[in-house]
């Protein structure tokens, strides 16, 4: 009669084994494919319901074909005067009428005040993909035909192909550091061969699912992907996927200690480590849900593609990874031995983490009081912290022609040249507001466009009786004073009786941007801090403990922003992050940070149900602190995976969670909150059932 149920023991992980390699042979190449439905248009993740916003809206109606304008500017060999060359620059132009990609005709060359450049605009469509890369080295070529001059291309047409071309190869090489990172880390930690190569693969084969899903609901325009939603979906699912093997593999090492059956161990591991997998991943998925509450459309599009990847990585963890540890059993950690079942000290931890918790008994008031002191002075220079954008000299790590084109702009041709602030108003108020733009400070000039497509010379286009005004700013159109003189611009056209006016453009977007990411900060952070508390509270069953829990991973997330103000300034040499920075901070720090301290006290609970609150204290901190710390630093490293694509906002992100990860697991963590929970004791616990337990017993305190 046991055989049919040896032989059913068996089946359930061949079936479940069976099924994870045929998602991996099928969906696998997904995880390569997302470039096919992704966009880095920049303009379609602007806020929706600001005023850039609904400028490009209106801008459509005058334009009879949707461009891209390229800027091409010459400069002569060796400096000096180039104006001679105007007649002959603006020829080398006009043959490109009629190529393959270029719309219309380019406009003529135009000198700068001090004779030293040559500006011109070709527009190009919008749609061109993998064409534009061509389409712009003909314009090139074409540029190149004046002699004794230098040219280059800038504009959002050349600033797109830059950016495509730094996600170019994202997926295999991101794939490949991250997987290489994690591996290598695995198998210090393991000293074995089989297990870490099983977790690689569960977390690639979690991988190949996510992206399948998101790979659906992009083609079917359910969500928005870019490069920095794939990366981050990359780096988030091998490194979450990661972090819960480790700690149902540690637990299932534990359990083999105790148990002589394979089978017994992975149901004693899974029952001990569901809980808290599932409670972390839900933290981790719903705290990014919540950025569906951005008006930042790049923000929403993270939000639920993360939660796929989160979700896929707990499917993973609790199905794949338990099936192979069965048929495994002890030779997953070969050519380590995990001990024989029945030896007393197996499950004692490491020598280190003794050591650790024995500090943090003797001197519990002590520890937490110099960790809070050195995470407080860390603190203190988050304010410094300026998420104002990114200048374009600075969007990429590596210098990109783009980026030097504009900056030959800036040098010769009002700051704001190539990227005006766009004005549609009525066109029977078009003097007033025409007098109203130039009368602004900060405006060089302005002008409306006419049916040519360009500002001045000629009668202006009016299109449902609404005209577009061009208007230069003297600044550099990223700069601050830009957008300031953008803000003054909108109040003064908005003054205008009757006209209706919107002004939109580059600075407008970058000031809309902002102001949006400000928003959401102040809406989204109290959203996940109450769902992580809401969480906490139903796992670990007090009210104190997850306060303080939350408390401690929003001071490491201000600890580490203060760290990175210092960082990227002096080290790195940025003057601003991106102005979601902070949020995509916040949300993978205090869900992530919070993940660790989930394992650790859903650890110190079950020991204190057993062993009372402060040896539980003791023995959670013991036990889990090799996983914890692996695990971190396993995390740590896959997001500093994310630095090898040369964009700024993708290496800030990097730091911040890199940095801020490895601070959670080594201070936070190890120290600060066990600390805390020691010196507090049972009163930690209230209402719940330990509290109760530690008034009756005398160990309120220990």
């Amino acid at each position: 009669m046991s055989h049919p149920s040896r032989r059913a023991r068996w089946l359930v992980p061949a079936v479940l084994l069976l099924v994870w390699l045929g998602i991996g042979g099928a969906l696998g190449p997904y995880a390569g494919k997302l470039g096919e439905v992704a966009t880095n248009d920049r303009a379609a993740f602007l806020p929706r319901s600001a005023e850039s916003t609904r400028v490009i809206d209106a801008q459509k109606a005058f334009q009879q074909n949707e461009t891209l304008p390229v800027i091409v500017v010459w400069t002569a060999d060796g400096g000096g005067s180039v104006t001679g060359h105007r007649a002959e620059a603006t020829r080398s132009l006009a043959s490109l009428k009629g190529e393959p990609g270029v719309v219309g005709q380019a406009s003529p060359a135009l000198p700068s005040e001090d004779g030293a450049a040559l500006q011109a605009v070709v527009q190009v469509e919008p749609d061109l993909g993998d064409a534009l890369p061509d389409v712009l080295a003909r314009i090139g070529d074409a540029a190149k035909r004046v002699p004794g001059t230098h040219a280059q291309l800038a504009g959002p047409a050349a600033s797109q192909a830059d950016l495509s071309d730094a996600f170019s190869g994202i997926d295999g090489l991101l794939l490949g550091v991250a997987l290489i990172t994690v591996l290598v880390i695995l198998l210090l930690v393991y000293r074995s061969v089989l297990l870490p190569l099983v977790i690689i693969l569960g977390a690639v084969f979690a991988l190949g699912l996510a992206c399948a899903i998101v790979y659906a609901l992009a083609e079917r325009d359910v969500v928005r992907v870019d490069g920095q939603v794939q990366g981050i979906l990359s780096i988030l699912v091998i490194g979450a996927a990661t972090d819960y093997a480790l700690l149902l593999t540690a637990r299932f090492r534990e359990e083999l200690a105790r148990h002589a059956d394979r089978f017994t161990a992975v149901r004693a591991a899974l029952r001990a480590s569901w809980s808290a997998v599932v409670a972390s991943a839900a933290t981790v998925a719903l705290a990014l849900l919540a950025l569906l509450l951005s008006d930042l459309t790049n923000n929403r599009a993270l939000g639920p593609v993360g939660a796929i990847g989160i979700v896929c990585a707990v499917l993973s963890t609790l199905t794949f990874l338990p099936a192979v540890l069965v048929l495994l059993g002890r030779a997953a950690y070969w050519p380590a031995r995990p001990a024989p079942a029945g030896d007393p000290e197996a499950a004692g931890g490491h020598r280190l983490w003794h050591r650790v918790a024995a500090l943090v008994d003797r001197a519990p008031r002590r520890i937490w009081a110099l960790s809070l002191a050195a995470l407080l002075a860390c603190a203190a220079f988050a304010p410094t912290l300026t998420s104002k954008g990114v200048p374009l000299d600075e969007i990429f790590v590596n210098d990109t022609p783009s980026v030097a084109a504009q900056q030959t702009l800036a040098r010769h041709f009002p700051g704001g040249s190539g990227n005006p602030a766009v004005i549609i108003a009525e066109a029977d108020r078009l003097g007033p507001v025409l007098a109203a733009a130039r009368d602004t400070r900060g405006v060089a000039s302005a002008a409306p466009v006419t049916a040519s497509g360009r500002p001045g010379g000629g009668e202006p286009e009016v299109v449902d009786g609404r005209v577009r005004i061009d208007a230069t700013l003297e600044a550099p159109a990223d700069s601050d004073a830009a957008k300031s003189a953008v803000a003054r611009l909108r109040t003064a056209v908005h003054e205008v009786p009757g006209a209706d006016a919107l002004v939109g453009g580059y600075t407008a977007q970058q000031y809309d941007t902002q102001r949006t990411a400000e928003h959401d900060r102040t809406l989204i952070v109290p959203v996940v801090l109450a769902i992580i508390l809401v969480i906490l509270i139903a796992l670990l069953r007090s009210l104190p403990m997850p306060v303080l829990l939350v408390a401690t991973v929003a001071l490491n997330f201000l600890a580490t922003l203060g760290v990175s103000a210092l960082v990227f300034t002096h080290v790195f040499g940025f003057s601003g992050t991106d102005a979601s920075v902070p949020l995509y901070g916040f949300v993978f720090l205090v869900a992530l940070g919070v993940d660790y301290n989930i394992f650790l006290m859903s650890r110190v609970r079950q020991e204190s149900l057993r062993h009372g609150v402060r040896e539980g204290i003791l023995r959670g901190l013991t036990a889990t602190g090799g996983v914890i710390t692996s695990a971190g630093v396993v995390l740590a490293a896959t997001f500093a995976a994310l630095g090898v694509i040369p964009l700024a906002f993708l290496v800030q992100i990097a730091f911040i969670v890199a940095f801020g990860v490895l601070l959670d697991t080594l201070v936070v963590r190890s120290l600060l909150v066990p600390a805390l929970a020691r010196d507090l004791g049972a009163v930690a616990w209230w209402p719940g059932r330990l509290g109760r337990l530690g008034r009756r017993t005398g160990t309120g305190q220990g």
